[in-house]
């Protein structure tokens, strides 16, 4: 999200976008999952940085980002990988990646925007977390471990499969086994 530049954002920048350090910076620019509330979030962006990040994919533009990424402000620092990453397949942008060591927040927060949560739910729809307590609907026939859990059965401290939607962790009879989420309801 841009608005306009405040006069902390441009001392902080010289006045130049702390992205191309080309042309003078006339947006501040908010670094999603966070907001403009502090100028921590924000980077300084020119028009033609701005207008690139928005809309037309011009790869070459980004070459700029090979001296950005090693700003010292971590907004900056996760905006400049957030867009390298983008073109992670792209020899030019994988070299500036590897080019810099930055700290594992700085990075999560650049990547948090190709991120989609995978949300588990219930066979009634409820969402469910790590560690919730969840009763099986019907009887499961447990593959491989030769016993039956009959519907009713209590399991404690689920884990989600974390590439997997439909399948949770659980112990039944002490034994991990993987459960299919249509099959229980959050208790």
């Amino acid at each position: 999200m841009s608005t306009v530049i405040t006069s902390a954002l441009k001392d902080r920048s010289n006045g130049q976008c702390e992205l191309c350090t080309n042309e003078p910076a006339t947006n501040a620019y908010a670094v999603s999952p966070r907001n403009n509330d502090a100028i921590e979030n924000e980077v300084a962006l020119c028009n033609t940085c701005l207008a690139a990040l928005e809309g037309t994919d011009n790869a070459l533009h980004w070459n700029c980002l090979a001296g950005s990424i090693w700003n010292a402000e971590p907004a900056v620092q996760a905006l400049s990988y957030r867009i390298l990453y983008k073109y992670k397949d792209q020899e030019w942008a994988n070299e500036i990646i590897s080019s810099v060591e930055l700290d594992e927040a700085v990075v999560n927060w650049a990547v948090s925007a190709y991120e989609v949560k995978a949300i588990h739910v219930d066979s009634n729809g409820t969402e469910l977390t790590n560690g919730d307590t969840v009763v099986l609907t019907q009887g499961l026939n447990v593959k491989g471990a030769n016993f039956m859990a009959p519907k009713g059965t209590i399991v404690r401290k689920i884990r989600l499969v974390p590439d997997n939607t439909e399948h949770i962790e659980g112990k039944i009879n002490d034994q991990t086994i993987v459960i299919l989420t249509k099959f229980v309801r959050k208790s």
